[in-house]
């Protein structure tokens, strides 16, 4: 791969800079839908939504469970500021079976105490870290 198509991705979370390097593409969810960046992309500011973060580096692709935040696109330049970002190594399968499985239980129910936002958030999520794990 030619150094000519890399471009800087950062990747920071309120604990830590979670990424920070050379990359030939990224990938991530948006409100809006999938989206795919090379180097040179038109410069615009989306809302991230829970998803797996396909980082391709020279060495190859790398997944990650991308949670919810905020990316700046420039040309040359890339920076997500997330809520959380976990490699798959850092997940608890049997953690987040649950979790799906609790918000599962919350949505089927539609009652008036349940907050049905906050259930497919956390749905999302939960289904986020399983997929990353895959």
């Amino acid at each position: 791969m030619s150094e000519g198509n890399l471009f800087q991705l950062k990747v920071i979370t309120p604990e830590k800079m979670f990424f920070d390097g050379e990359v030939s593409m990224v990938e991530f969810n948006t409100t809006e839908g999938e989206l795919g960046i090379y180097k040179g992309h038109i410069p615009l500011t989306v809302i991230v939504d829970p998803g797996i973060l396909t980082i391709t580096t020279p060495e190859g692709p790398r997944n990650a469970a991308l949670h919810a935040g905020f990316a700046e696109v420039l040309p040359d330049k890339v920076t997500i500021l997330a809520e959380l970002v976990e490699w798959p190594s850092e997940i608890d399968e049997r953690r987040a079976q649950a979790a799906k499985e609790r918000a599962e239980e919350r949505l089927a129910k539609k009652g008036p105490d349940i907050d049905i936002d906050r259930a497919t958030i956390a749905l999302k999520k939960a289904i986020c870290r399983l997929n990353a794990i895959k």
